[in-house]
């Protein structure tokens, strides 16, 4: 079969868009229900020593919600220099070149006092390589039982060391245009009250959008690794297959059931595999209702289609978006998601270290974090800090507050697979060559060597 192409002219007609969720830099995370990777209980100092007034420290931040705006952090590092007397210095990441710019801080022995972002970076990178401190000690048994376990889990290193204290996690899922599901008769297949649909109804839906509108409803991205985890979470949903082991130590895409989701999308009419597009372009093309699904999206999306002016969950014509999880065959789907927090580099002077413990502190786990929080236009990584219940959090926020049902999805974090970087390329690769129509056995094969020999160092 030929690959399908979509219609250029949309790209043209979008805004520039947002990508803060499907097309920045591996910013993707995937807490769900391990334990934590220390297998053991830390000793108890939750408050670290409060450093004497005057301190400044320096923090480097990825774009997180509106952790990436100055106007939005200076109201909240203003208020914490209020309270403890600390003073922060604050650059603005982009994931264009972010990754750059603090390998090259490091190199010249002049990184950040802190840095906000992922375990991808923060754990398997920087924290691997032994520039960052151990925050173990800022962890105890009350932080366990309030932190997110597969967020604790994600945050610790193999060798038991806490490279990142979280702050937020997301889920990331797929979208669709209701009003089109409408008039062609598949919403019958969606469970709207749960935001969640079987593998089969998934097909049907897909079958009916199909004869409705003799196009492509639905396309897997593979011209680059933006957006990624939606064509990852869509094949593995779809018949249980996993992406890597359960120890992140080696990548599973030959599973079968991956083999034969593949298998299932290749043969669709309505899906095609489109190398001209990743999933910042999905969503653009989306959103002019080309497309009458989206495989890239989360809450950012959902609460700002930047490519509309109609407003949130909204297409530019004006349509219905409604968020989904992935289709599974039990209508449970293990869903990406996201985790950031902070680290603090090892810079050699202690005062800054105590310093940005305060910082972590007053910002993750005091009666402060309510604000981080919602700074980050994310979801608490915790349920309770320091006596400050935070279930409700977004209770003033329908859109919020509804996306939380997603919650309980949050699958597997296999982002700190060892090799992530190489292995994210092989996906989409892949991708492109079963699209081209090469044997899907075959070129997954191919590919999953490559990512375990990447994996095997």
């Amino acid at each position: 079969m030929k690959m399908k192409k979509l219609i250029a002219a949309a790209l043209a007609m979008a805004m520039a868009l947002s990508l803060a969720a499907c097309g920045g830099g591996g910013q993707t995370s995937t807490p769900g229900n391990n334990t934590s990777g220390s297998g053991s209980q830390t000793p108890a100092q939750s408050t670290p020593a409060t450093p004497s007034g005057g301190t400044e420290i320096s923090l480097w931040t990825y774009p997180i919600g509106d952790w990436g705006k100055e106007d939005k952090v200076k109201a909240i590092t203003d208020a914490f220099t209020a309270d403890t007397g600390i003073t922060v210095k604050v650059e603005y990441l982009a994931y264009a070149d972010g990754d750059d710019k603090v390998n090259s801080a490091i190199t010249a022995e002049n990184a950040p006092d802190l840095i906000m972002e992922g375990p991808e970076r923060l754990v398997t990178n920087w924290g691997d390589k032994g520039y960052l401190v151990d925050l173990s000690d800022m962890i105890d048994d009350t932080d366990r039982s309030e932190i997110n376990a597969a967020a604790m889990a994600a945050c610790t290193h193999s060798n038991g060391s806490v490279y990142e204290y979280p702050l937020v996690i997301t889920a990331h899922c797929m979208a669709i245009n209701l009003n089109a599901f409408k008039e062609a008769g598949a919403d019958q297949y969606l469970d709207l009250e749960n935001h969640t649909w079987t593998t089969e109804n998934f097909i049907k839906a897909v079958d009916a959008l199909y004869a409705k509108y003799n196009a492509p409803v639905g396309a897997v991205f593979c011209k680059g690794q933006g957006g990624d985890q939606g064509t990852r979470a869509l094949v593995n949903n779809l018949y249980g297959g996993t992406f890597a082991t359960a120890s992140h130590d080696k990548y599973t895409w030959d599973d079968p059931l991956n083999i034969k989701a593949l298998e299932q999308l290749k043969s669709m009419k309505g899906i095609a595999f489109d190398a001209s597009l990743e999933g910042g372009d999905e969503i653009k093309v989306f959103y002019q209702g080309v497309l009458k699904m989206a495989f890239c999206w989360n809450i950012a999306q959902q609460l700002n289609p930047n490519q509309a002016d109609t407003g949130a969950g909204l297409t530019a014509g004006g349509d219905e978006i409604v968020f989904m999880g992935f289709p599974s065959e039990s209508g449970k789907p293990a869903l990406q998601g996201g985790i950031w927090g902070f680290g603090i580099f090892d810079n050699g002077d202690q005062a800054k270290i105590d310093a940005a413990k305060t910082f972590i502190k007053w910002m993750c786990d005091s009666e402060h974090t309510v604000d981080a929080v919602k700074t980050a236009n994310y979801f608490a990584a915790r349920s309770a800090a320091e006596g400050t219940d935070l279930s409700g959090i977004w209770a003033d926020n329908e859109i919020m507050n509804e996306y939380q049902v997603l919650m309980p999805y949050l699958g597997d974090y296999y982002q700190v697979t060892t090799g992530w970087a190489g292995a994210r390329t092989e996906w989409w690769n892949m991708l492109q060559e079963v699209g081209n129509g090469q044997d899907i056995t075959t070129s997954v094969n191919t590919h999953v060597a490559a990512a375990n020999a990447l994996a095997a160092g």
